[in-house]
């Protein structure tokens, strides 16, 4: 299994390009299945999970052909036929977005049979509003030994689906399958996120009536069939968030390019009050801290355009070193402070309660080997390391790849002392 090592104090300096949103990139590689025509993506990032997705709509029916285009690495998706409509169990506990395939499967084909996602037990992180969204589209859904057996013989039809609360998944998911329903589908209390933009405006440029997006109220207005296009994935939010807290855990001067500020405004907003610059410009941002000493802040995470939830374990790292106590609050997903104990492994000083945590300033942490619960959590260590003196060894790295493309090459290139060290192959899965 890799590790990746950090020998933290060296100052950042360079320049970041920002790849294409992960999040985004999966969802639109599901709505390939919707059309016979070819869907190509540009600026496509290369991650552990949209080749594991890949592989996927491969056993579906889908040609996936990878390349490098003018504007970067690129992908062309083409289903002339579905082949299969059945996602084992094997495939789809590795990825939980995988889930959304279902949806175009239905859609376009009327039938489908997609394992309920891995680790996923209707409880937790659930998928009803998944399945009710469908239900309301017309779609007759049974659950049996963990599978979802779903059927439309006579087609989608729209429907008014108001979500309990604004899920991105849901709202995604419904997006995919409505397009091609007879008739209008009106979500309300939808989720908001840049991704919702990103989805139907690749959907629009396939021949679907969507409007709405990026607010809680979509309006779909079905077509009988969807033709090839090519879409442009929206710079990664979170990767650039990411990068802007590094900047500022190890000091010095980034430069952030390929990517917007207007889509982690709630983040950039705390960075400055905790005694950050953040510098936005055409085509990005610049993040700079020259031994300015940082400030305790307070925050909660919360659906866009609030806090993302995503970021908030990379910013938990930056305010271990922060003078004072930040009160940190975790408020879409419990679970998801994992990665305080690794921290407290570094030197950090850090309470949690629930799904609150206390975190109080140190001088300064300590490197120490450390181990990486999620995604998210893995960049946070890799965050403090950058920070912390002597060595910090992050070991179940295959979290971090999941989400990020060449992080260790891309912090290198400004000047941090980083490596992966190649492990024997053999590791866990998510």
């Amino acid at each position: 299994m890799d590790r990746i090592a950090i020998t933290g104090g060296a100052r950042l300096q360079g320049e970041i390009p920002i790849s294409g949103a992960k999040n985004s990139a999966i969802k639109l590689m599901a709505a390939s299945l919707l059309t016979e025509e070819a869907l190509r993506l540009t600026n496509m990032p290369r991650l552990a999970d949209t080749r594991f997705l890949g592989k996927l709509l491969q056993r579906l029916g889908t040609e996936v052909v990878e390349s490098v285009g003018e504007d970067g690495p690129e992908t062309l998706l083409r289903t002339p036929e579905i082949t299969s409509g059945f996602a084992s169990y094997d495939l789809v506990r590795q990825m939980r977005a995988s889930f959304n395939v279902l949806g175009p499967l239905l859609a376009r084909t009327g039938q489908a049979k997609v394992s309920l996602p891995g680790g996923c037990t209707i409880g937790a992180r659930p998928v009803d509003l998944h399945l009710k969204a469908l239900e309301a589209l017309g779609a007759r859904i049974d659950l049996h030994e963990g599978y979802v057996y779903a059927q439309a013989p006579r087609g989608l039809k729209g429907a008014a689906i108001d979500f309990p609360f604004a899920s991105v998944g849901a709202t995604e998911h419904a997006m995919l399958a409505a397009v091609l329903a007879q008739g209008e589908t009106l979500l309300t209390n939808s989720a908001c996120e840049p991704e919702m933009i990103d989805l139907a405006d690749c959907l629009n440029a396939m021949g679907a009536k969507v409007s709405g997006a990026g607010t809680s109220t979509i309006r779909i207005q079905g077509v009988s069939r969807l033709h090839g296009a090519t879409h442009a994935v929206m710079p990664d939010r979170i990767e650039t968030g990411t990068y802007a807290l590094a900047a500022a855990m190890a000091g010095g001067e980034v430069r952030l390019t390929r990517t917007r500020t207007d889509f982690i405004q709630a983040m950039i907003d705390k960075m400055v009050e905790a005694g950050v610059e953040v510098i936005p410009h055409n085509d990005g941002l610049t993040v700079r801290r020259n031994g300015a000493l940082l400030k305790a802040v307070e925050f909660e995470t919360a659906v866009y355009p609030g806090f993302p939830t995503d970021l908030q374990a990379p910013f938990m790292a930056l305010m271990t070193l922060a003078d004072g106590e930040s009160v940190i609050r975790e408020t879409i997903f419990e679970n998801r402070l994992m990665h305080a104990p690794e921290l407290r492994r570094l030197g950090a000083d850090i309470i949690v309660q629930g799904g609150e945590a206390r975190v109080r300033g140190v001088a300064s942490l300590e490197g120490a080997q450390v181990m990486a619960t999620d995604l998210r959590a893995s960049v946070c260590l890799v965050i403090a390391g950058l920070a912390a003196r002597g060595e910090t060894m992050v070991n179940r790295v295959y979290h971090l790849d999941r989400g990020f493309e060449r992080l260790e090459e891309k912090l290198a290139a400004c000047g941090a002392q980083i490596r992966r060290i190649k492990g024997d192959g053999e590791g866990e899965e998510d």
